[in-house]
């Protein structure tokens, strides 16, 4: 795992600072970032292509129409990221980045926070897997992955954060097998609305996977699950 432990917030501030301010990012804009940490995409593709988009912006004649999301930036990141990748083609292994941040003193309390927050939340019923046994189950595991990293046998960060991954999924799957139909359909009405000015600027599979990031932020938001992997420290 590339230790992008600011992946989020840096893509944030420099969004921010570069459309000046105003609102905070949306449920849309996370969901976005997700999808190109998902896809392994440098945080220094993110910011470059973020600069690229807001610097054509600002070479523009008349700027009636304000950047409203990050997805204004997204053709532009991709190119970064395709920049840098052909730029890699025989170039030296990067050095390994500090593992600053993922800690265990850092880690632990994240951990145990977690478990605590599930163990508290009351979730729907529907037929099959129990949301909140298996949100249980979860906390449980958080707990005995608390103890581990405390251990002398820590799991590397990286096979933490497949385990975080997994549960996390798990946890998705059985919410969205569980919440009724009609509330999907809102979900999903609402992410086909935000989108509509980025349509063209994306690919089929592109707005397939932002689709499924935003109802997956959703379920988590309206259930008040946390968030499970390390980049949400």
């Amino acid at each position: 795992m590339e230790n992008y432990f600011n992946y989020f917030t840096e893509i944030e501030d420099r969004f921010l600072r570069r459309r000046g301010g105003g609102l905070l990012l949306s449920t849309l804009d996370w969901a976005l970032i997700e999808t190109w940490k998902d896809a392994g995409i440098p945080l220094d593709a993110v910011l470059r292509g973020i600069d690229e988009a807001f610097d054509r912006y600002d070479q523009r004649p008349s700027k009636t129409k304000k950047v409203n999301g990050l997805a204004y930036c997204s053709q532009l990141v991709l190119s970064a990221a395709e920049d840098m990748k052909e730029a890699a083609v025989g170039a030296a292994p990067a050095k390994p980045r500090s593992g600053q941040g993922f800690e265990p003193e850092v880690v632990v309390p994240f951990l145990r926070r977690n478990a605590d927050l599930l163990e508290a939340v009351k979730l729907p019923q529907g037929s099959g897997v129990s949301a909140q046994s298996l949100a249980l189950d979860a906390a449980t595991t958080l707990r005995q992955l608390a103890e581990q990293m405390e251990s002398k046998h820590a799991l590397r960060l990286e096979d933490l954060e497949r385990r975080l991954t997994v549960l996390e999924e798990k946890l998705f799957a059985v919410l969205l097998a569980s919440t009724p139909d009609e509330d999907i359909v809102t979900v999903r009405a609402e992410a086909d609305r935000d989108l509509v000015p980025y349509r063209r600027k994306m690919s089929g599979a592109q707005i397939d996977q932002l689709q499924k990031q935003y109802v997956h932020k959703r379920l988590l938001e309206k259930y008040h699950l946390p968030r499970l992997s390390l980049f949400y420290m």
